[in-house]
């Protein structure tokens, strides 16, 4: 952040604690300030749902093997549902703010731009910057906007994203693009999905039920769809709001993809939305089809979906807290068979010392750990002596 501010740093023990809690001292995340806008008009103006009007078709799903997939049940207890109540995104926004109190509506708009996107492209659309505190602290009921602030990464968000500037740099930094127009048939704002021989009978329903009709979109499958949340470049600004040069890639885990040999066999959607061989996508007239993907959004963080869990009434969570509960044993059921592994361990004596070499393999299609910088993993080692008695030990939270 510049200047000569001094850090306090927390002891090695403590540290190893609390690594994956507490953010380090890192560049003020914002894009360059943007000029008040004119607010577009009727034609062209975004079009949102809560998720509250999805989830009843989108649930109570069964695939080919009995296995509950409900896409409503499963995404409501993802982070990506509760992208605005994270208690640690909001505190690293009121950090950044207090800290630079000049550029808190740069950094409210910009850090609303993907953990409150219905809000935020509603307030941009309309000539305002997006902000983040003044849905916080109020609840989802005082307006409409506010209840889509809440409702996050929400279903009319991902699915109304079109493939106009995938891959380019300007779709990074939440530069997503909305569909705005009518869908073909001119019933309703367009919801690409990534099948093509939808149901009459389901259209209707989904029309009279939403205002929104499905729409063939391949594009949401694809990789570039992600990235445009999570490739985040960031301006740093020292101490009396002067910008410094060049940007800082804060999280990257689409470009760190694009580098790895998974780039040529699977997608983001292939690792954190695996499909079923057969399923429906709604249990309301749904036929089973080949390949129907999962929207439990597989991550790395069981702590935070506790928090939410324990926390649930100071941050308005609305999903069950079993559904959260089981969401996070799935991550650490993830995290311990999917992400990383022990290729080998070698153990020798060496100049009177004993010398461990470890291999660890990176089984994911990017760094690890990646994205939000004060993210950390580390080995736990433990030597014992032949009666069990710990005589060395390196890496104990």
């Amino acid at each position: 952040m510049g200047g000569d501010r001094p850090r306090r740093w927390l002891s090695p023990t403590r540290a190893l604690t609390v690594a994956a809690v507490l953010p380090f001292v890192a560049p003020v995340s914002v894009h360059e300030p943007a000029a008040a806008q004119d607010p577009a008009p009727a034609a062209s103006r975004p079009v949102f749902a809560t998720s509250d009007q999805c989830i009843a078709c989108h649930s109570n799903i069964v695939d080919d093997e009995g296995a509950d997939i409900s896409i409503g049940h499963a995404w409501r207890a993802t982070m990506m549902a509760n992208a605005a109540r994270d208690p640690y995104w909001q505190a690293a926004v009121r950090r950044e703010s207090m800290d630079n109190p000049g550029l808190q509506a740069a950094i409210e708009d910009t850090c609303s731009t993907c953990h409150m996107p219905m809000a935020r492209t509603a307030a941009r659309a309309d000539g305002r910057m997006g902000d983040v505190f003044a849905h916080t602290g109020r609840p989802a009921s005082a307006s409409a906007e506010t209840a889509q602030a809440w409702d996050g990464v929400s279903c009319t968000v991902c699915h109304q994203i079109t493939a106009d500037n995938f891959g380019e740099h300007e779709s990074f930094d939440g530069g997503y693009v909305i569909a705005t127009g009518a869908a073909p048939a001119a019933d309703g704002p367009a919801l690409f999905g990534p099948f093509d021989d939808i149901e009459e009978g389901l259209t209707g329903v989904m029309s009279s039920a939403t205002g929104f009709v499905p729409a063939h979109g391949a594009h949401v499958q694809e990789s570039e769809l992600c990235a445009t949340c999570h490739t985040l470049f960031t301006t740093a600004y020292d101490d009396d709001g002067n910008a410094l040069e060049g940007r800082f890639p804060e999280q990257v885990p689409y470009l760190e993809w694009a580098q790895s040999r998974y780039r040529e066999t699977e997608s983001c959607q292939d690792c954190h939305m695996p499909a079923v061989d057969s399923a429906p996508i709604s249990s309301v007239l749904g036929a089973d089809r080949d390949g129907v993907s999962q929207h439990g959004f597989r991550g790395g963080n069981a702590f935070m979906l506790r928090m939410l869990n324990r926390y649930r009434d100071e941050l308005q969570v609305t999903a069950p807290a079993a559904d959260l509960e089981r969401a996070a044993e799935l991550t650490e059921a993830h995290l311990r068979t999917e992400t990383a592994a022990f290729g080998s361990l070698d153990v020798r004596f060496a100049d009177g010392a004993v010398v461990v070499d470890v291999d660890v393999r990176n089984a994911t299609g990017h760094k690890l750990p990646t994205a939000y910088p004060s993210r950390r993993a580390w080995i736990h080692l433990t030597a014992r002596d032949q009666t069990g008695r710990t005589i060395f030990e390196s890496g104990a939270p």
